[in-house]
Formats: structure tokens, sequence, C-alpha cells
């Protein structure tokens, strides 16, 4: 393994850095705190910084020799709105708001990255470091996307790194292609006509349609979309009546959830498909449907060039604890708005075992402090590789 003394001598630091980040979790848009710490120890490094991309979103900009080629480096900031319930003595301050993710830990690993580039400079290019808000769902990678973050800081690559239960603290996953589904959300309102419970013949059950339209939403994975190709239709919301009120037929079903995908064709064929199913059955029942599909997250795809030298760094940092063959997940992550603007990477760094809590979003969740030293050395190697091509042909 590969970690530079200067790392080790900053990972007491690091790690009670992520710990107060844990303990003071901000939701997204909300990072305030967060941000403004972000903003201190970057400067207080030497570092150009830039706020208020996203809202609370900070770049710091390091130059260093005349190179050309310019990178960009990404951690999230934001917490989930969700209670910790594991007892620890950094255990986060703010009920029902917790780091449950590891996000603590992404910002504390690309700030001491920052901090050992800055004083080593042993590169020669330009790197930015994206701090962004908002990851968990409110859309912060677009909303700094929007605001100009590629106007303002163009990229010739853009790389992230996501702890990952189940990988040892000293491994990590670099491969190519889609890596991340797409999250996009889809709504269905059946519109019936009430009725006494004892009379259904006098109006129009709209929960009898939404029982068959759920029974079919499966064939549309199973029977419609091509089998070599991954998706995943779900169900996750469903209103109806009142528990309190068994005898009476409402008027409206509504249901939501959650559609997946790693390909542009099947995200479209989803779409359309969830909404000919429900037109379908509403038309079947004779009652009225309302259909609505938000596109919320692109899917993750690495890019060959970006991932061969992501590769190349982890290689140089963690040797034969190098996974390539690591399946894709279905989870989403707003990372894929960077990759649409600028080649891009995304690893996953091992987070230890998991068990006891260790799984992503879980109350009991805590990102594993042994593996900033890795992060930090996967960070800082890839920039000094990546930049010292440019260095050697410079030189020519």
């Amino acid at each position: 393994m590969l970690i530079h003394a200067g790392i080790e001598t900053d990972l007491p630091f690091l790690t009670e850095l992520r710990r107060d980040l844990h303990a003071h979790p901000e939701l997204g848009f909300e990072e305030e705190r967060t941000s403004a710490i972000v903003a201190k120890l970057l400067q207080e490094a030497g570092i150009k910084v830039h706020r208020g991309l996203g809202g609370t979103g900070v770049v710091g900009t390091l130059q260093v020799g005349n190179g050309a080629r310019t990178i960009g480096l990404r951690a999230d900031m934001d917490a989930l709105a969700m209670p910790e319930v594991a007892d620890r003595p950094y255990k986060s301050k703010f009920a029902g708001k917790m780091h449950a993710c590891g996000h603590d830990g992404h910002t504390a690993m690309l700030l001491g990255a920052a901090r050992h580039l800055a004083a080593t400079r042993d590169f020669c290019g330009t790197v930015h470091f994206i701090f962004q808000p908002a990851e968990e769902g409110r859309g912060g990678a677009r909303k700094m996307v929007e605001d100009g973050l590629f106007e303002l800081f163009p990229c010739d690559a853009v790389y992230g790194l996501h702890n990952m239960p189940g990988l040892a603290v000293d491994e990590i996953a670099v491969v190519e292609g889609p890596r991340l589904a797409s999250s996009d959300s889809w709504r269905v309102t059946f519109r019936g006509t009430g009725t006494h419970g004892a009379k259904p013949h006098l109006g129009k059950d709209p929960i009898t349609a939404a029982g068959t339209f759920l029974a079919s939403l499966q064939t549309i994975v199973g029977r419609v979309v091509d089998p070599l190709q991954p998706a995943v239709i779900s169900a996750c919301s469903l209103r109806a009546g009142d528990p309190k009120a068994l005898n009476v037929i409402p008027d409206t079903v509504e249901i939501g959830g959650t559609a997946r995908a790693y390909s542009p064709e099947v995200r479209d064929q989803l779409e359309e498909e969830i909404g000919r199913l429900a037109t379908g059955t509403a038309a079947m029942f004779a009652i009225a449907v309302d259909y609505q599909f938000e596109r919320r997250i692109p899917p993750v795809v690495n890019d060959r060039n970006a991932t061969e030298r992501a590769l190349g760094a982890a290689v140089a940092v963690f040797g034969e604890n190098v996974r390539t063959d690591f399946p894709p997940s279905t989870a989403g992550d707003d990372f894929a708005f960077f990759g649409q603007n600028a080649p891009g990477c995304y690893v996953w760094l091992g987070n230890g075992p998991a068990v006891d809590g260790a799984l992503h979003h879980n109350t009991a969740y805590d990102f594993n402090d042994s593996a900033i030293g890795y992060g930090v050395a996967f960070w800082t190697t890839l920039v000094e590789r990546e930049l010292k091509v440019e260095l050697e042909v410079v030189g020519r």
C-alpha cells in the first residue's frame, strides 16, 4: 500500500474533522457550517476558493506550473433526514439528521488530499476540489451545473469516490461502463367514483384498478424490457381511502415509485411503458388516470479513458487489492450530471464488513475512519499521476 508520510501525519486531524462533521449533520442545501469549514481549510492551505454554486457548494482551485490539463475531484457533503440510533461519542447532535452514507468521510478525505497536494505541489496543471451539496435526492449536482460549474471551472476529466461496505478498507473498485442506475420517480393517480362499500356497482372502483396495475407492473421488466438489460420498477407509496371508514370506496388512489436503468433507451422504455400500463388499466375499468414521470438522475457511466487513469492510480496505491469486476449498483448518484459535462469515473472505496449497521442509510451506519488514509492517498496519487503526464508533455 502506498500512503505518503505526509498523509499519515495528517490522519489524526482528518479523523477528528470527520467525527466533528458526523456530529453536526446538515441536510441538502443546508450545509452552511460544513461548507464554511471546507472553505476555511482550503483557504488556510493556500487554495483559491469559490463559494455559492448550488447554494452551499464550494470549489477549491489549485494550479501548479503551466500544465494545460485540468481535472475535477468531487466529494458530497450532505446528510440524511433520519435518526441515528447507535451510541458513539460523536453521535449526531440533531434529532432526525444523520450522516448515514459516509459523506462526512468523503469530505474529510478530499480535504486531506487538497491539504497534501497544496503542501507538496508535486504536479503540473490544475485541480478543482468540488464539494457538492445535496446529493441525497435534492439535486445538488444539477444545481451546481446550472449555476455554471463547468463554465467557471472547465475540466478535462472529473472523478467521484464513494465508500462501499463489503469491501475491505484497503480495497478499491474501479470499473469501466455503467456503475449506478438512473433514478427517476413516477406517480399514477386513478380517479374513479366513490360509493358505499356495499354497493360497488354504483361507483367506479379505483382500488381494484390499482390492484390490477400493481400486479401487472413487473411484467414491464419481465416481459417488455430486453432480459439482457437491467431495469428496476418499484412501487413505494400507496394512498387510498381511510382506515376509519372501511365501508367507503374512495374516489382516488395515488401510487408512486421509482424506475431505474443503465441505458438511455431502457430509461425511455420504462417511462413509456409505465404510462401505457396505467392508461390501459384505467380504460379497462372505465376510470380516469393521471400519470407523471420525473427524470431525476441519469445513470453514472464510467468513461474508458478516465477509468484507465483512475485504475492506474488505484493500482499504485492498492496494488493487488484493486477490484475490476465489481457489479454495478441500482442506487443512483447525481455525480452523473458532472459526467455529462466531462469524461468521468466513479470509484468505490472499501468501508469494511457490511455487518452490524454498516450498510448505507442504516440508522447505525458509520464511516470507517481506517479508510481515510487510503482515500486521501488515492486522490493524491490520481492528481500526481494524471497531471505529471502533462508535465512530461510540456517539457518536450
